[in-house]
């Protein structure tokens, strides 16, 4: 894109801020140029190329000083415009930095002050921006908001394509899938149609990962491997990362171990140090189930822990990202009810102030009414310190069952690890799984896959003493802890659950068939490192599956160890209830 010939400032600024991405080489020598030229700038040019230049330096990653500058632009500016675009890029930047909490906070105060913005590129700017960081927040419903915004305020071009796809985007998060696909491939042909490829590719790249999800394999390999090569040309390392892992995904369900293998390696190879990512986790753990399928369990060992690494440090950067935002959020709201607590405290001085004797016994009402809105905010802020304490709380749950989720299950284990080792006392970790799940959620409907769950962990909560420590690590497998338990215990507890989930419910309305497959692993013979434990149990689960399901298997180390020291315990267990 050529400069326009015998350009006034004003175009050549245009101009510069038009061609930041397509050509930045082209861009940081016209922005030399017009620094040179500053002095007969108008105010408002002026203003335009100070944010151009912090806009570049976020671009080289001098992130400390784009901060610095665009903070200065955002107090100081007198032009709405430019202050939006400098907040909205100071949003970024911290989002991009992990500073979530100043985020949200910058991002708030943009918002508040969109409503007095005319200017429909400063407002795409800062809608887009919220967009994605509340839906990396889970705030999905207020991520496809403002994305509607965006798409009511362009009726074609490159906003309303960037547009359509966060929206897109955020129903695909949020769960919203009736005719979704329908929705998507609209955001996918405004985007062509303005040959805004990438983010038609990274709509595909939602497509794609739904298809893998509902076991359309085929389906989910075609779209990938036609978008990837040029999703390779942008040089996008997220996108790319994120085709990757989804060409590992859908390769492994196709039985193709080469070829996952390469992908999920290409995902662990672009990762940054100290980043935490979906896409890496996810390859982790499919890098440990190839292994473990070959048979390597040293290998298989290695890709474990740095799934379990990869896994919790991405839960950590989630639980991170939805905390900040409440905290800011109600940060917020309490300021506004200081606020209006402090304006009636005020009211009511000044009343008491420029009333007479004689006034003030008539107002006696007004001021009682005063004093009891005083009390309703205080009333209210309390409730909003028990919400956030409660929020606290639902951090650590899983939104269905209502037990600990996978981090907090991890937090909570190796808690209890830490107390059994000082005392040299052993503990056993048993790994549960639904047999046949998905054939439940294809035959019976999802509804019926929910209700199999909440049962399973109504049955295991009968079964379990008030030390244990009982979590949902994902789907339908759970994980047990029992401290102070010798392997002979916890193989009788696990042989007493699987009798119980097996067993047909007394309500006719949910007769569903229901088995589950259980792995065993004890500190006595793998230490009191979760990983380790993890492993081996998973390891167990794994052979239970393999050797018909609806059985317990403990690990195959502690089997033979186990056998030589106890050998007449473990027979009369194992032939009554069918231990294999």
């Amino acid at each position: 894109m050529a400069a326009p010939a015998n350009s006034n400032t004003s175009e050549l600024l245009a101009h510069a801020d038009a061609i930041k991405t397509v050509d930045n080489e082209a861009f940081a020598k016209l922005l030399a140029q017009l620094e040179k030229d500053s002095a007969t700038f108008s105010t408002e040019e002026r203003w335009q190329l100070r944010y151009l230049e912090a806009w570049e330096e976020v671009y080289v990653g001098n992130f400390a000083k784009a901060q610095l500058q665009l903070g200065t632009i955002i107090r100081e500016t007198p032009i709405d415009r430019i202050r939006m675009h400098a907040s909205a890029t100071l949003v970024n930047i911290l989002g991009y930095s992990h500073r979530y909490e100043d985020a949200y906070t910058q991002l708030d105060q943009a918002l508040d002050q969109l409503p007095r913005v005319s200017d429909k590129d400063a407002r795409f700017h800062v809608l887009g921006e919220a967009s994605q960081l509340l839906a990396g927040a889970g705030q999905y419903d207020l991520a496809a908001n403002y994305a509607d915004q965006i798409v009511a305020d362009y009726k074609e071009g490159r906003p309303r394509c960037i547009g359509m796809y966060l929206k897109s985007h955020a129903d695909f998060l949020r769960g919203h899938l009736d005719s979704w696909n329908e929705h998507a491939q609209q955001a996918i042909e405004a985007c062509v149609k303005v040959s805004e490829n990438l983010f038609a590719d990274a709509a595909r790249q939602d497509v794609a990962s739904l298809a893998i999800r509902q076991n359309r394999t085929k389906d989910a390999l075609s779209l990938l491997e036609r978008s990837y090569p040029s999703v390779i040309k942008y040089q996008y390392p997220e996108l790319v990362t994120e085709y990757d892992v989804l060409l590992a995904q859908a390769y492994w369900q196709m039985d193709d171990a080469y070829h996952a293998e390469g992908f999920a390696l290409k995902t662990v190879d672009a990762a940054q140090k100290g980043e935490y990512t979906e896409p890496l986790a996810t390859a982790y753990r499919l890098l440990y189930q190839i292994e473990r399928e070959r048979g390597n369990l040293r290998g298989a060992l290695a890709y474990h822990e740095k799934y379990l690494e990869a896994d919790k440090g991405r839960l950590d950067d989630v639980r991170e990202k939805a905390l900040a935002y409440q905290f800011v959020k109600q940060q917020v709201e309490a300021k506004k009810v200081e606020l209006d607590k402090l304006n009636k405290k005020n009211q009511i001085l000044q009343l008491q102030q420029a009333l007479g004797h004689k006034e003030v016994e008539t107002s006696r009402l007004y001021i009682a009414l005063l004093l009891t809105v005083l009390a309703s905010i205080g009333f209210w802020l309390y409730r909003l310190k028990r919400s956030q304490l409660r929020f606290m709380r639902l951090a650590r749950r899983d939104g269905l069952t209502g037990i600990f989720n996978r981090q907090h299950f991890v937090e909570e284990t190796e808690q209890a690890l830490r107390y059994v080792a000082k005392s040299l006392r052993g503990a056993c970790l048993i790994l549960i799984d639904l047999d046949h799940f998905k054939t439940i959620n294809d035959t019976y409907g999802h509804v019926a896959g929910d209700n199999a769950l909440k049962r399973t962990v109504l049955i295991c909560q009968q079964h379990l003493h008030s030390g244990d420590v009982f979590g949902r690590i994902g789907g339908e497998e759970f994980g047990i802890l029992l401290p102070e338990c010798t392997l002979i215990q916890a193989l009788e507890r696990a042989e007493r659950i699987r009798l119980a989930v097996q067993a047909v419910p007394d309500s006719e309305t949910e007769q569903v068939p229901l088995t589950a497959s259980f792995g065993i692993a004890s500190t006595t013979h793998y230490g009191y490192h979760l990983r380790h434990l993890l492993v081996a149990a998973d390891d167990a689960l794994y052979r239970a599956k393999r050797d018909g399901r609806n059985r317990v298997v403990m690990s195959m180390n502690e089997r033979s160890s186990f056998a030589a020291d106890r050998r007449t315990s473990y027979d009369t267990v194992a032939n009554k209830s069918g231990f294999r």
